[in-house]
């Protein structure tokens, strides 16, 4: 039997009840949907969406975290739907103009929700007309998420409103879910396991094996050196105090992150932090990257080990390299289970397991599909390899977008043409990483191969998921006796086993009749408190520029909610443009710290203050003193410089809610009180004599402000300083010679006009 709707295809989808049943109910409140992948969520979405096609001169959005979900949600829903000229794609590869006119033209949107937020904030588009939201992989809205801004706006702009969230794994944490309902406004929740009765029918077997390995004997004199080197920074971290258990063999990653936290607040409370305290931080560090280095080989191997080194050497090289790593690099325990690593000619015992069952699996049918999740890029690269000169196995490897060192990643095309060739069955092993866990839409395999478990219990029912959909399928979990690999395992289970249990009391406690306004579970939202349209009119009347890389910043969202006008532009000066005069940089505590070290701070203030007559640095956050090891007096002597010297003010805030009411109130009164409009070439002050003066001999290479009232005060004039030779200019303190050079270099090479 198939599905009947006016607006959905004839003889396109099998009706089932318990799809029927869910949304019927979730047609009526905005409602939360649990169910185990492969049993049809997206249906239960159209079916809700179908019924508010019914109404008229309305819109429904339809959100997915990423384009290629966005992608094959519009394909599926222009392959079932009646109306599908009605539906349109919107990611950030449409232009903004171009959305705005599909937004007006269109009754069905899928989206990625950053480019709903950042149309929002832009006020290009408004939701007073979207009557259903429906929020896939619905567990994401949590936190600064986009989904949560959308939901929020959702209800300052429209009473009467209905969302769906949908999900196959809410998570364990029982805060975590309410979160997730609060957030999005839900007052309905429909959970269906594989062993509910109306669910049951439709749901396949599914053989969960997992096989252990011995790690090679071989590993054993690396791992020992490795540990020796844990050993040696973990007494450090004993020695100075920050370490209360009496063995040091009972601290795991946890821990060495709780220590993390500790060595960090006592920073940040302390004016004047002790040396002892930046030395825990340092074999703190040093003792988490150790943790990993051990864990991957013994979970991954030898190879996974050589290019984690290496990279680490690579950092350790680099200008921002940590302290933590140039030391480890030195340490001769290292050093040697290094040489000694590199040595051995051993796989990891994981890689002729997985050989072993990929050709079992094709003995026992050839037109097998299989999918291997690994959780590192360089062991996926690894097991291609492996897998390569297999007969009649065609593998091939599916990673994310992102680059990661020489390794660029995929483009969303060629994700999108690997999935396609892996059902076609041009490919029939597909190797991946976590990109493949979430929502897309690969075909139903035989078998799922774990490398390695992951204590995510989000992330271990989504990979299941990938096998068991239409017909009985299999997972096998490789696991490392006597190494993370049986505690992420277990934790993963337990996790799983918590879930189920939450969600069994949330189903069994709500009500999910809701005729008044009622509120469920302490903190959730209260119907009658919401606020009605009315209370948010907003005018145009303020407006601020803003930096396009600021654009995705908090600080943004805040505004969004106050009457100001957002333009987004590519600033060469600043963040924000308040007026023609008030330019603002924005800077974070961490990104003041680090413009410091690299020497691009002054330059930055410099170009502030040349481009607006009222320059001024908001420094955001906590732990100026705390957040690096760099002298006080360095950091006091910065912020001295740049009032004194540049004459720019710096206001502090907290974070990013502050800086935005600080921001809103500074455009408030430039723009209406003092009617000034918004420029991004602010008005220029007129400079006294010496300011010029000043401004000519700051041109110069490497002269700061201070410097260049040092050369005027030595020379008396610009003229006296152009003709003072290298010797001359050197008896200014601060000028050596290297910079003496380049500044006689500047003013007596001919001017060469290209």
């Amino acid at each position: 039997m198939y599905i009947k709707h006016e607006f959905i295809k004839s003889d396109s989808l099998e009706h089932r009840e318990y799809q029927y049943n869910i949304a019927n109910s979730a047609a009526k409140a905005s409602t939360l949907v649990v169910l185990p992948t492969g049993l049809g969520k997206t249906i239960v979405a159209l079916l809700v969406l179908a019924k508010e096609l019914k109404k008229k001169n309305n819109k429904i959005l339809f959100l997915s975290p990423t384009k290629p979900l966005v992608n094959q949600h519009v394909q599926f829903l222009k392959k079932v739907l009646t109306i599908d000229d009605s539906v349109v794609v919107f990611t950030g590869e449409v232009p903004p103009v171009k959305r705005k006119e599909l937004w007006n033209n269109s009754r069905i949107i899928v989206s990625t929700p950053q480019v709903i937020e950042n149309d929002l904030i832009s006020r290009r588009i408004d939701l007073n007309n979207i009557s259903l939201i429906i929020y896939d992989e619905v567990h994401r809205a949590v936190g600064n998420y986009s989904y949560v801004f959308v939901s929020d706006i959702y209800g300052k702009q429209r009473n009467e409103r209905l969302s769906l969230g949908m999900t196959a794994s809410p998570g364990s944490d029982i805060s975590k879910i309410l979160e997730v309902c609060k957030n999005l406004e839900i007052s309905n929740i429909e959970i269906r396991t594989k062993y509910d009765p109306d669910v049951k029918p439709y749901v396949h077997d599914l053989k969960i094996i997992w096989k252990e390995v011995d790690l090679p004997k071989e590993f054993s004199y690396a791992l020992q050196l490795l540990r020796k080197a844990l050993s040696d920074r973990l007494k450090i971290l004993k020695e100075i105090g920050v370490v209360e258990s009496s063995s040091l063999s009972l601290i795991n990653r946890t821990k060495l992150l709780d220590i993390q936290k500790k060595i960090q607040e006592e920073l940040r409370s302390s004016p004047t932090p002790p040396k002892p305290l930046f030395r825990a931080a340092s074999a703190q560090n040093a003792a988490l990257k150790l943790y990993h280095a051990i864990e991957l080989m013994q979970t991954q191997g030898i190879n996974a080990l050589r290019n984690y080194f290496q990279r680490m050497g690579n950092e350790a090289l680099s200008k921002s390299g940590s302290k933590a790593s140039r030391d480890i690099l030195k340490d001769s325990n290292v050093l040697e289970a290094l040489a000694y690593a590199k040595s051995l000619d051993i796989k990891h015992p994981k890689i002729p397991e997985i050989v072993k069952i990929v050709k079992e699996q094709f003995n026992i049918k050839k037109d097998s599909k299989i999918i291997i999740f690994t959780h590192y890029r360089d062991t996926s690269l690894y097991v291609l390899e492996q897998l390569e000169h297999i007969d009649n196995v065609r593998p091939v490897r599916f990673v994310g977008q992102a680059g990661k060192g020489e390794d660029k990643g995929l483009t969303q095309k060629e994700q999108i043409e690997i999935i396609s060739k892996f059902k076609e069955d041009v490919f029939n092993v597909l190797i991946a990483t976590s990109v493949a866990e979430e929502g897309l839409d690969i075909p139903s395999t035989d078998l799922v191969v774990f490398y390695e478990p992951v204590p995510s219990e989000i992330r271990t029912i989504q990979r299941r998921g990938r096998t068991a959909r239409k017909m009985p399928g299999k997972v096998i979990i490789l696991i490392t006796k006597d190494t993370p690999d049986v505690g992420y395992y277990w934790s993963s289970r337990r996790k799983e086993r918590m879930m189920r249990s939450e969600l069994e009391v949330l189903r069994s406690s709500l009500n999910k009749k809701f005729e008044d306004a009622t509120s469920f579970y302490e903190g959730m939202i209260i119907k009658d408190n919401q606020k009605k349209l009315d209370e948010y009119s907003t005018t145009k009347n303020i407006k601020i520029i803003v930096d396009n890389r600021e654009y995705r910043s908090n600080v943004i969202r805040f505004l969004s909610g106050k009457d100001v006008e957002i333009e987004s532009q590519q600033l060469d000066v600043g963040d924000y443009v308040l007026s023609s005069r008030i330019g603002v940089e924005r800077k974070k505590v961490d990104d003041f710290l680090n413009s410091l070290i690299k020497g691009k701070l002054f330059f930055q203030m410099r170009k502030l203050r040349d481009a607006y007559s009222r320059p001024v640095l908001i420094l955001e956050g906590e732990g100026l003193l705390t957040k690096r090891n760099i002298g006080h007096n360095a950091i006091f002597g910065s912020l001295v410089s740049i009032i004194v010297d540049f004459g720019i003010p710096i206001i502090t805030t907290k974070s990013a809610h502050e800086t935005a009411d600080l921001l809103y109130v500074m455009a408030n009164r430039e723009q209406k009180e003092g009617n000034r409009a918004v420029a991004i070439r602010g008005e220029k002050w007129s400079m006294s004599i010496p300011e010029q003066q000043q401004f000519i001999m700051e041109g110069l290479p490497n002269i700061s402000a201070v410097l260049a009232k040092r050369l005027l005060q030595n020379f008396g004039s610009i003229k006296a300083v152009v003709n003072a030779s290298e010797e001359e200019l050197c008896t200014v303190q601060g000028i050596g010679k290297n910079i003496a050079a380049e500044i006689v270099e500047i003013l007596n090479s001919e001017y060469m006009q290209k």
